[in-house]
C-alpha cells in the first residue's frame, strides 16, 4: 500500500490519541525500510545517527542536508516520519518559520523543535524566546494546512541543567504556545515521567529511552505516556558491534567480531521483498 502524505499524517495524529507506540529511529533508507518490515506504525529520524553515517558530529549539519534526509526518508516508507528537526536551523523565530516551512514541505507528520542554544555557556534560550520560537513553528505549520505535528522539546536534562520544575514550566508553556506534543529527553525515573504527563496532560508525551532500562514498555504506558522515542539508540548500537569487530582486527588480527553478523542472504532477501 502506497499512503499519500496526508493519509500518513492523519495516521501518525491518530496514534497520538489513545494507547502506547514506539516510534523508533532510523538513520538511512535501509534501517527505515527494516523498522518498517518489523511492523512499527511510524518513525523518528535521529539527527546524531544521520551525523555519523556521513562523518560528522551531531549538530554539524546544514538545513539543506537535513533537509534532503527528510525528503529520502519520507520517500522510503508508507509510515508517517517524525522529524527530529534540531533546533529550527534558526536563531530568532522568524526563521524558525522559515525553516519550518521548508521542513513541512517534505513530507514529514511530525517535526520537534528544540530550546537549546548550542552555547555551552548558555544552553537554553530564556522560556520567552523559546516561546517566540514555538510560536513561530506553529504558524509556519498552520499556513501549510495544520496536519503536520509540532512536537516542543525542553532541553534542560541534555544540556546539564536537570531541574524538573523548570523543565515543566517550559513544556506547559510550549503547549499553550501550540505545541501538540511535548518531549524532555533525560528524564529516566519513574517520579520524573508521571510529574511531566501529569503537568502537560491532556497533551500527549514522547519519552526517550535511549539506553538500557528496567522500565519496560508496558511499564512506560501505565504512566501514562503516549509515545516512545530511542534517539540515536540504534545508530550507536549498530556502531558499537562495527566497532568492536574493527578493533578486533586492528588490534589483535582477530576477526570473531563477525560472530553476530546479520546473514548476507537474510538482507539480501528482506530487501529485495521490501522493494517489490
Amino acid at each position: 500500500m502506497t499512503r499519500s502524505i496526508a493519509e500518513k499524517r492523519a495516521a501518525f495524529r491518530a496514534l497520538h490519541e489513545q494507547g502506547c507506540f514506539v516510534l523508533p529511529n532510523p538513520w538511512d533508507v535501509g534501517s527505515a525500510r527494516y523498522l518498517q518490515g518489523l511492523g512499527f506504525k511510524a518513525l523518528a529520524t535521529t539527527s546524531s545517527g544521520f551525523a555519523w553515517s556521513l562523518g560528522q558530529a551531531d549538530g554539524a549539519l546544514s538545513r539543506d542536508i537535513i533537509l534532503a534526509h527528510l525528503r529520502d526518508m519520507v520517500a522510503a516508507t508508507d509510515l508517517p516520519v517524525n522529524a527530529d528537526f534540531e533546533s529550527g536551523f534558526a536563531a530568532d523565530a522568524q526563521g524558525v518559520t522559515e525553516s519550518v516551512r521548508l521542513a513541512v514541505a517534505t513530507g514529514v507528520a511530525g517535526l520537534s523543535i528544540e530550546d537549546s542554544t548550542g552555547d555551552a555557556a548558555n544552553p537554553l534560550f530564556s522560556i520567552e524566546v523559546a516561546v517566540e520560537r514555538m510560536r513561530a513553528a506553529r504558524s509556519a505549520i498552520d499556513a501549510a494546512g495544520g496536519d503536520t505535528l509540532l512536537i516542543g522539546r525542553a532541553e534542560n536534562f541534555f544540556v546539564g541543567r536537570p531541574d524538573l520544575d523548570d523543565t515543566i514550566a517550559r513544556l506547559r508553556a510550549y503547549a499553550e504556545a501550540g505545541a501538540d506534543c511535548l518531549y524532555a529527553p533525560g528524564i529516566r525515573t519513574r517520579e520524573q515521567i508521571a510529574a511531566v504527563v501529569a503537568a502537560v496532560a491532556p497533551k500527549p508525551v514522547n519519552l526517550l529511552v535511549g539506553s538500557a532500562s528496567e522500565l519496560t514498555l508496558q511499564d512506560i504506558a501505565a504512566l501514562g505516556v503516549r509515545r516512545v522515542s530511542v534517539g540515536g539508540a540504534l545508530a550507536r548500537s549498530a556502531w558499537g558491534g562495527f566497532m568492536r569487530a574493527a578493533r578486533s582486527i586492528a588490534e589483535q588480527g582477530r576477526f570473531d567480531g563477525f560472530a553476530d553478523a546479520a546473514a548476507g542472504n537474510e538482507l539480501n532477501g528482506f530487501f529485495r521483498q521490501s522493494g517489490e
